[in-house]
């Protein structure tokens, strides 16, 4: 991808807020390795080579939507290889900002490792549906919905990186099951380190551009969709998380849209040219919007639930 003029020198103007967040990342790294969290003594041989037990689905203790859940996140994270690529196309792989990329895809491929051991040791899963789902996902690939707008990239994954951190919270709340509980939690502070990247380049860029970065905001905001949203399944998947509350209309609005919108300030911004003021407008309406959603999918969700006990 070959980013336009201006673009590039914003990344360049960046550099140093670039290399500022990746210290303060690196200080704040605790590396830690997946299989200290699978329950390998639970593990036993399975069909094929080694003539084991085939997996049956009786074999599932894990709470459906928790594993749902769990299913959903493990074809988004091993689709890994583009997105590193579509992350090093848009943010470069020299200087400060590659050192970024490849940190970022080493600490996400311990994601993807530690929730597929755990799910085949476990027999929380189907082992064969796993991997023919994964072929078929990275087969596809992904392609930012956004490319050709850095700042929009930029809004992505920042907003991607904390719905990411939500849903795993959301997981460890419903797993009934404490070595899966711990992994949650160790994921979800990898994605909460991520965004605090992430943030604070955002942050530079709403005091250098803050009309454009307040149209990038409003831009993704009204047209956000998972990275996995091609992912076999995800129909399914996805409304399973909505109604188990790990990704719902109200998780986005009070978890994610509202301390998105609040970090930046974007509502409150002040010293903005028409189009800034514009953005402004339609971010406080998606707010709104969002409010309106929440609010009418948790009255559903009542109604129905009244429904199913009377």
């Amino acid at each position: 991808m070959r980013a336009l003029p201006e673009d590039v020198r914003i990344l360049i103007d960046l550099e140093p807020v670039v290399t500022d967040a990746l210290d303060n990342h690196f200080r704040a790294t605790v590396d830690w390795y997946p299989h200290q969290y699978i329950p390998w003594s639970q593990g036993r041989d399975y069909d094929g080579v080694l003539e084991g037990e085939p997996w049956d689905p009786s074999q599932q203790k894990l709470n459906p939507a928790a594993r749902d859940g769990l299913l959903h996140n493990l074809l988004s994270e091993e689709n890994l290889p583009s997105y590193h690529r579509v992350i090093g196309e848009m943010l470069s792989l020299d200087g400060p900002w590659g050192t970024w990329v490849n940190r970022w895809t080493l600490e996400e491929a311990r994601h993807g490792t530690a929730i597929r051991d755990y799910l085949v040791v476990t027999r929380s899963a189907d082992p064969v549906e796993l991997e023919d789902d994964r072929a078929r996902h990275v087969q596809h690939g992904y392609e930012i919905d956004y490319r050709g707008d850095l700042i929009a990239s930029l809004v992505y994954v920042t907003v991607q990186e904390l719905g990411t951190r939500v849903s795993y919270q959301g997981i460890r709340r419903l797993c009934d099951e404490p070595v899966c509980a711990a992994l949650m939690q160790r994921i979800a502070h990898d994605e909460n380190r991520h965004m605090l990247f992430y943030r604070t380049v955002l942050q530079a860029c709403m005091r250098m551009h803050p009309d454009r970065t307040l149209q990038a905001v409003a831009k993704v905001l009204t047209t956000l969709r998972p990275p996995g949203h091609g992912a076999p399944g995800f129909g399914r998947l996805i409304s399973s998380m909505a109604r188990s509350g790990i990704l719902s209309p109200e998780t986005y609005c009070k978890d994610i849209a509202v301390p998105f919108v609040r970090m930046l300030g974007a509502v409150d911004a002040t010293g903005l040219g028409p189009a800034g003021l514009r953005a402004q407008e339609d971010i406080a309406a998606h707010l709104e919007q969002a409010a309106d959603r929440a609010h009418r999918y948790r009255a559903l969700t009542e109604r129905l639930g009244h429904l199913a006990t009377a």
